[in-house]
């Protein structure tokens, strides 16, 4: 249900009681008092006539089943209106007799009894979900500062593995060069060797030539 219906309804059901406790007074008076009551119940008739509109537009802006519901609602508020209007008429039409005077009372005070009931009973209704929600909120709320925890565990924990992989960079990098620097050096080994090779041939070559030119010169 919208809250602001509900904060229409609640108004309407305290003026409701209000105006039926003022049609009690007015009846037990006469002269100046009672006009100047009665022109105070028809201000608070004013008032509560409002009400119902703003129930009214409230109610024709919801979707079919809560708009089905909240509308009889507002036939309730407009017949217990109407049954507090014809109570001024007959307060207004002259003075009573006393036996229609007690009458009116009775019934009038059964009205405000019942209406101050069913105040009473919203009331503790709108309470209660007013306690629900505030429950509801409360959850909500733990919830999101649970989450909010969980979501900084994860960022740090991702932050960790950042740097783990940052580190791990540098780390393979620091290899990279490493075998860079071994290729060259086994490079360069190899050149060496190969370059010791030639000259280890050539002296040999060298060695046979000489040895060979002794022993012909020997010979001959």
């Amino acid at each position: 249900m919208s809250g602001e219906f509900e904060g229409y309804e609640r108004k309407y059901c305290h003026l409701s009681a209000k105006l039926s406790k003022a049609c009690i007074e007015a009846a037990a008076i006469n002269g100046e008092l009672k006009k100047q009551k009665v022109s105070e119940i028809k201000e608070g008739i004013e008032e509560a006539e409002a009400m119902i509109r703003k129930m009214d537009l409230e109610a024709r802006s919801f979707q079919s089943d809560s708009k089905v519901v909240l509308l009889a609602k507002v036939r309730e508020y407009k017949a217990d209106l109407n049954n507090i209007k014809r109570e001024v008429k007959k307060i207004v039409s002259g003075v009573l007799k006393p036996s229609a005077r007690d009458e009116l009372l009775e019934s009038n005070m059964a009205n405000v009894m019942k209406a101050s009931a069913d105040h009473r009973e919203r009331l503790m209704t709108s309470t209660e979900r007013l306690n629900k929600s505030s429950d509801g909120i409360k959850d909500s709320r733990r919830t999101m500062l649970e989450t909010e925890d969980l979501g900084v565990m994860i960022l740090q924990d991702l932050h960790f593995q950042r740097q783990a992989l940052l580190h791990t960079h540098d780390t393979l990098h620091g290899v990279d060069d490493n075998v860079g620097k071994s290729k060259k050096i086994l490079s360069n080994i190899s050149r060496r060797m190969n370059r010791n090779k030639w000259i280890l041939s050539t002296v040999v070559v060298v060695l046979i030539v000489v040895i060979t030119l002794i022993l012909y010169f020997k010979l001959s």
